[in-house]
Formats: C-alpha cells, structure tokens, sequence
C-alpha cells in the first residue's frame, strides 16, 4: 500500500533567488518527472528544453533515477568555470615568484 504522506522536494536555485517544491511521491517516479510536475522549467524558461544536470542531496543521478520519499532532487546550473582551474590559477597566484642568481 502506497505511503499517503510521501514526499520529494525539486529545488533549483540562482544566486539570488531559490525555488523549493514538495510534490507527493508517485510510486515509480522519476527525477525528471518530478522536475516537470514542480513547473519548475516554467518558473525558470533557461532550463526549459534542457538536458538537465540533476541530483540528490549533492549526488548525481540520472533523470531516470527513481525516488524515495524524502529525496531532493536538485537541478544543477551549468559550470562557468572549471572549479579544479581555479584553484590551480589561485595557487599559481600565490605562489613566490623565483629569481634569477645575479
């Protein structure tokens, strides 16, 4: 029997604004269906027709990953930048500068 009280939120989030959604759990549901039951890519039209990047709690899945209750499924923004490249460029910044023996 179908847990009633089940749950999952979809959160996406910009640097300025954020956007939960609680959606009842469905049995066999999807990340990416709950995506599109939260209307989120309505709310949000530059995720619209997207490959989408999703998550659960900070882990990747697939949009085909089914849920439990009590998942977040989190839409992820494309990378700027590579994180890894701007450590390495703020380390080569900090970095002494050597100087030739005169």
């Amino acid at each position: 029997m179908p847990d009633r009280d089940a749950t999952v939120e979809v959160v996406y989030a910009l640097p300025g604004r954020q956007r939960v959604v609680r959606l009842p759990l469905r049995d066999g549901m999807t990340a990416l269906e709950a995506v599109q039951a939260a209307g989120l890519e309505r709310e949000f039209p530059e995720i619209a027709g997207q490959d989408l990047l999703l998550g659960i709690y900070g882990r990747r899945v697939s949009a085909n990953q089914v849920l439990r209750s009590g998942d977040r499924v989190e839409i992820y923004r494309p990378l700027k930048f590579d994180p890894r490249d701007a450590r390495r460029k703020a380390a080569q910044a900090q970095r002494p500068v050597k100087r030739g023996h005169s």
